[in-house]
């Protein structure tokens, strides 16, 4: 049996592993298992700009409404803000037919539960077991004046604005800052220029004509070129790059460089922690982030909690620790006060209000800090073996860790691949220990 749900709920290549007989089976299943706990007997879907999206969203309206679920389609918005309108509107569920930053091959189903956060596993390991149970999906099926229907609503941009606004403190105003947005041709085309707009920034947009095949396509968070470039054409203050879904957020400063994830986390800690909004004395990032990010959080008192990788680890750790910030160096930044998932926009006017409220330039207040060097090395390996049976392993990385290094090993959860990441002051020694630990794993593990 094949298992449907990844780290971020059902994603594929749309029309081979998400076919719309899939998503049909997957939203009756969802249907099904949200039914038990019904409210309001309403479903939101929302969707981004891939083609795929349609045929997609038809099977889903078709599903729910065949077990008798309404469902309200708001077309495309980013995920943060099905997130938000499904608790907002007091819908059972929300559901955001995306693949985030994948290209637009893919496309995939996430879902929210009625308050707006993402499902537990547990859940969705219970909406796949349903969809894997022919008989329960048989006996799911309402007749009469128990279907479902399904209406569109285009208004309800208006309402995710105001939210985004709230964000902002009041007194503030973007009147004279110039901003360079790239919304990658996805989710945030409409509402990301809208909003900077109405809060009084003059926007210089770029790729926000989807097409449904443009989407990230050489551009948005993962691909930096045109707005790096466009931020020094147009002299602006800063540039700011979403994902396909705009959950992400990449930050370019007035000199058109790259500002680093970690840097980003540092300086908004210490923005909300100086301005009293900081919860739990600490912020929580991944085994992935820099070590100058927890020496600067000790330098201010402030804890570091770190991770697995994905922001589901990151807001899982969040709400263990009482804590309403964190995020990863990858741009998913969560300020939990705002939004209940990662939120390039909500992000984007908060590091907004740290440049207005410091008076500095971007290349300044959101670099706190300097990185320590880091690199990381893929080894292609022949078999996964568990690291804990490596002869000789302990005494390699003790060597390492004479030389106040921070390691990170570990396999690849889709490739064979071993990846080390090492990290230390002196660029120099870095490169020496790597190479002594690249050459250890290929004998290890090819020889």
């Amino acid at each position: 049996m094949m298992k449907l749900f990844g780290t971020d709920g059902v994603r594929g290549e749309a029309g081979t592993f998400l076919t719309a007989e899939l998503a049909m089976k997957v939203a009756m299943a969802a249907g099904i298992y949200f039914r038990e706990h019904a409210r309001t007997k309403k479903i939101l879907v929302g969707k981004d700009t891939r083609k795929s999206g349609y045929m997609i969203e038809n099977a889903i309206v078709s599903g729910l409404t065949a077990v008798g679920y309404d469902v309200i389609q708001i077309g495309p918005m980013p995920t943060p803000a099905i997130a938000f309108l499904t608790a907002n509107m007091r819908c059972d569920a929300g559901i955001m037919i995306s693949a985030s930053h994948n290209s637009y091959e893919d496309n995939g189903i996430k879902f929210f539960d009625s308050y707006g956060n993402k499902l537990s596993e547990e859940v969705e390991a219970q909406i796949e077991a349903i969809v894997n149970d022919k008989e329960k999906l048989d006996h799911g099926y309402v007749i009469g004046k128990n279907i479902g229907a399904a209406k569109r609503i285009d208004d309800v941009i208006g309402r995710y604005i105001v939210q985004l606004k709230n964000s902002f403190g009041s007194e503030l105003t973007l009147q004279g800052v110039r901003i360079v947005l790239d919304t990658a041709n996805g989710a945030g085309y409409k509402v990301g220029p809208t909003v900077l707009e109405e809060l009084g920034a003059e926007v210089i947009v770029l790729h926000d004509k989807p097409n449904g095949f443009n989407i990230n396509e050489g551009c948005g968070a993962l691909h930096t070129k045109d707005l790096r470039e466009a931020v020094k054409q147009y002299r602006a203050d800063i540039g700011l790059a979403l994902d396909g879904d705009a959950d992400r957020l990449i930050v370019v400063d007035e000199n058109g460089e790259e500002i680093d994830g970690d840097q980003i986390l540092g300086a908004l800690a210490l923005f909300l922690h100086r301005s009293g909004q900081l919860k739990g004395q600490g912020i929580v990032s991944t085994v992935m982030s820099n070590q100058a990010l927890e020496d600067s959080m000790i330098a201010h008192k402030l804890k570091l909690y770190r991770a697995n990788v994905g922001d589901k680890y990151v807001l899982e750790m969040m709400r263990e620790q009482g804590i309403n910030f964190g995020g990863e160096q990858s741009g998913h930044i969560i300020l939990h006060d705002y939004a209940k998932t990662g939120d390039g926009l909500v992000s984007a006017l908060q590091i907004l209000a740290l440049l207005l409220t410091s008076g500095e330039k971007a290349s300044k207040a959101l670099r706190p800090f300097e990185l320590y060097p880091q690199k990381l090395v893929n080894i292609k390996v022949k078999v996964k073996k568990p690291l804990s049976e490596i002869e000789g392993l302990d005494a390699q990385l003790a060597q390492t860790e004479k030389f106040h290094m921070r390691q990170l090993i570990r396999y690849s959860g889709t490739e064979n691949k071993l990846r080390i990441l090492l990290e230390g002051k002196d660029a120099k020694v870095l490169e020496k220990q790597m190479d002594h630990l690249v050459s250890f794993f290929e004998k290890a593990l090819n020889a």
